[in-house]
């Protein structure tokens, strides 16, 4: 597991309404059998949903999702679907956004 991934949502009850899960766990705790994963929503639906700073927008296969920052959850990794985007290129805007969450900073 690699933190930063998106991953198809196999949860029957939420999957419809978060598709896509993104995995914020460190990879040095891969030997636990949970991860941390804050759930992405399409951005289309929920546009008044958008708080820039808490919920950054993510282009996924040219769908735009929003990081539903204040849902994060722990989850077993076996309900982790398939592998579908890496975004370690917008680390520092999750990190600001789960920043935002806990600290209001």
């Amino acid at each position: 597991m690699t933190q930063y991934t998106i991953y198809q949502n196999k949860n029957s009850h939420s999957k419809k309404e978060f598709p896509l899960l993104l995995d914020i766990q460190t990879n040095l705790l891969d030997s636990l059998q949970t991860t941390v994963v804050v759930p992405l929503k399409k951005f289309e639906t929920n546009k008044d949903s958008a708080f820039t700073q808490l919920t950054p927008i993510f282009n996924i296969e040219n769908v735009d999702y929003l990081m539903f920052t204040p849902q994060l959850a722990g989850i077993p990794r076996k309900e982790l679907g398939k592998v579908i985007a890496d975004v370690e290129y917008a680390r520092t805007d999750i990190i600001n956004a789960l920043d935002f969450l806990l600290t209001g900073i």
